[in-house]
């Protein structure tokens, strides 16, 4: 899987009007190539909402960093809050919203980890700090002091100093595998345009929906 670029995204897939999309991650594919051009910063930030054991939600900004026909994939450290989160109620919403363009995008769905060989390929295109930092960082944990996150990283530094660095085995990916898909496009006088797609499986087709604003 490329990093965040895996559907083709023809020039004027939906001739101008969204709505009369059919096909939803086809047309995330279009909006999301648009966003990088039109977005100066992040244009892959994404909020990712999770629930506690509690079912208390909790969201946070994360990076997309792959994404094809299976779904929206991300990675961390599994033993992070939301590593757990997920763990224990492997389901997840997202949310993107380019302020350039004026469109937010939507999803649920089911969450999977991505397989070891998808974890090894990407980890292996961060760059070497990147790399040391995950070592380094026992993620959501209480930490005394930067002083002490800066020395275990000097460690890890040492640690690694020759040859490639392996991923760490509690540092992974997620795939979001979404179930639905809501496209929301801003118009003056908040006339929104708003089309959800859903389905009742994955192997089953998707519906389109046109909401009011």
């Amino acid at each position: 899987m490329s990093d965040a670029t895996s559907i083709e995204h023809p020039a004027g897939l939906t001739g101008g009007d969204f709505t009369t999309a059919k096909e939803p991650l086809r047309l995330f594919a279009e909006w999301f190539a648009e966003a990088k051009h039109a977005e100066p910063i992040n244009p892959d930030a994404m909020a990712l909402a999770t629930v506690d054991a509690d079912g208390l939600p909790n969201a946070r900004m994360v990076l997309l960093k792959g994404f094809d026909e299976c779904g929206f994939v991300f990675y961390t450290n599994v033993d992070s809050v939301k590593g757990r989160e997920l763990a224990g109620a492997p389901k997840a919403a997202l949310t993107f919203y380019w302020k350039a363009l004026k469109r937010q995008v939507r999803a649920r769905g089911s969450v999977e980890a991505v397989s070891k060989e998808e974890a090894d390929a990407y980890f292996a295109t961060r760059s070497r700090m990147a790399q040391i930092g995950a070592w380094a960082s026992k993620q959501s944990s209480a930490l005394e002091s930067r002083l002490a996150f800066e020395q275990a990283v000097a460690i890890n530094a040492a640690k690694f100093a020759i040859g490639t660095v392996p991923r760490p085995p509690n540092w992974s990916g997620y795939r979001v595998v979404p179930q639905e898909l809501e496209f929301w496009q801003e118009r003056p006088f908040r006339l929104h345009d708003r089309v959800v797609f859903t389905r009742s499986a994955l192997d089953a087709p998707w519906r389109k929906t046109r909401l009011y604003p």
